[in-house]
């Protein structure tokens, strides 16, 4: 990429790279580094004495020796819902478990009824807070997930109203449909009925209006079964749809192994995968995603399987799994922490599990993610000594300013 003319270049001078390339070890970091943007994509990420001499009269930004990271990626959200679940909250603290709460009526069933009430501009209202303390915390890209409706209308609402957000803030969000995510009251238990609305009914209308840039499911005792759930992969698969699965988090159905098979982009949660799991996860190239924040809260005590996942080679992200009852979290910082304190993953595991692998596992790796020529100028600068500081510190943000596609 060369800059001419009448193309809009900047240039971010004497500036520390974590560029997260995978042709360099580690971060991928780049002392003395500088990054060229032209028309909002990265035109060089590298070496300040090698910047190409064509951005030598550019506009240029003196970084002051700071870090510059890709902008971060929150791959696994529920952000887009109506009211809380702080009362469930107390009700886990006098020792209720999570399936007790979900199996008496409570769980993902009353955060439907609360989504079903609000309109669509009341999601988009509550929802910008919740958007808006991550984007204060340096992420450029974030997933948003459905699966409050639990019926045709009120699921295209949750979608509407996530790509209505997506004008709201600068910020690139990816939207998934969740309809396979609890079985709804009026449908009396019959499961089979259900799955058959979301697969003929909901995700046909879904696709129709393009609201969707996935399809993902809850695989569990407390929700739908692998036949169930390949059911909606199969009707996702026929729509052009890649797949996602909440797997493996409460017991071990295999989710993992059924993610894999459908060449999933992501299997998430984990905690009870198996080895067999993880291998199908590394010969698909299905991405794990971990989630601390849901463990912390529902004070679970199997942790996933991180040394599996090293051993087998599968790629992990770490994401927030923001969600009104189970993980009420809008910080990715907190996040890393969490994933490294809980979980025992390194520094490095961290950044890129919410840099390139976060990238990776919502099919965007080839835009975004790593500091690289081509991919849009999604960056961050860090008022930090080291990059261990992103991880290491809880309850302070660093960032100085936050970039996306170069503004």
């Amino acid at each position: 990429m060369t800059a001419t003319e009448n193309d809009i270049a900047r240039v971010w001078r004497n500036a520390r790279l974590a560029t997260l390339k995978e042709s360099l070890p580690g971060l991928g970091i780049v002392e003395n580094g500088a990054i060229a943007v032209i028309d909002g994509r990265i035109a060089f990420a590298g070496p300040e004495a090698e910047l190409p001499a064509e951005f030598a009269k550019a506009e240029s930004v003196d970084c002051e020796g700071r870090w510059i990271t890709p902008g971060l990626i929150d791959c696994h959200t529920h952000l887009v819902h109506a009211g809380d679940r702080a009362h469930e909250f107390e009700l886990r603290l006098a020792g209720a478990s999570y399936e007790e709460i979900a199996r008496a009526g409570g769980g993902i069933v009353s955060s439907v009824k609360a989504l079903r009430a609000a309109s669509e501009d009341d999601l988009v209202r509550e929802t910008l807070p919740r958007l808006d303390a991550l984007i204060a915390e340096g992420v450029t890209t974030v997933e948003m997930k459905s699966g409050y409706g639990l019926d045709t209308e009120n699921e295209l609402k949750s979608l509407r109203a996530a790509r209505r957000i997506a004008d709201e803030r600068d910020v690139t969000v990816r939207t998934t449909f969740l309809g396979a995510h609890a079985l709804p009251p009026e449908m009396n238990g019959d499961k089979t009925a259900y799955i058959k609305q979301v697969v003929t009914e909901m995700l046909p209308a879904v696709a129709a209006e393009g609201l969707a840039d996935a399809v993902d499911g809850f695989c569990e005792g407390i929700a739908f079964s692998t036949a169930e759930m390949t059911e909606v992969f199969e009707a996702a698969k026929a729509h052009g749809l890649p797949v996602k699965l909440h797997a493996d988090q409460l017991s071990n159905l295999h989710g993992a192994e059924l993610a894999a098979r459908y060449g999933a982009l992501s299997a998430d949660h984990l905690e009870y995968t198996d080895d067999a799991g993880a291998a199908a996860m590394a010969r698909a190239g299905t991405v794990a995603v971990i989630l601390p924040g849901a463990f912390y809260f529902i004070r679970e005590t199997k942790k996933p399987p991180v040394d599996l996942f090293r051993k087998h080679g599968v790629r992990m992200a770490v994401a927030t799994d923001a969600n009104p009852g189970t993980s009420p979290l809008t910080s990715l910082l907190l996040t890393m922490n969490m994933a490294a304190t809980l979980f025992g993953m390194t520094v490095e595991e961290c950044i890129a599990g919410t840099t390139r692998e976060a990238a990776r596992a919502l099919g965007l790796v080839d835009e975004v993610g790593t500091l690289e020529a081509g991919k849009w100028a999604d960056f961050v600068l860090w008022n930090i000594g080291r990059p261990a500081e992103l991880v290491y510190r809880m309850g302070f943000n660093p960032m100085h300013a936050r970039i996306r596609s170069g503004y």
